[in-house]
């Protein structure tokens, strides 16, 4: 799955992420695309938050490829 964020300032891509992970099986892969280099900062830390994690991060052009991974909901 591919969210595209590009163009968008964070809480943007933050926010499409979170709706693309909902109901989602853990172990989930999810792509993002974003421009705001923001979202380096705050993808991580959505993800703690959801219980996923980021697997891998790259930058061509001024656009943030951001490879996630879905988890379990943490229990608190």
């Amino acid at each position: 799955m591919i969210v595209d964020a590009r163009g968008h300032l964070c809480p943007v891509p933050s926010l499409r992420l979170r709706k693309a992970f909902e109901g989602l099986s853990p172990g989930t892969r999810a792509t993002l695309l974003a421009t705001d280099p923001m979202a380096r900062i705050d993808v991580p830390y959505l993800m703690a938050e959801l219980g996923g994690r980021v697997v891998e991060t790259s930058e061509v052009d001024g656009v943030l490829t951001l490879v996630v991974e879905t988890g379990d909901a943490p229990t608190g």
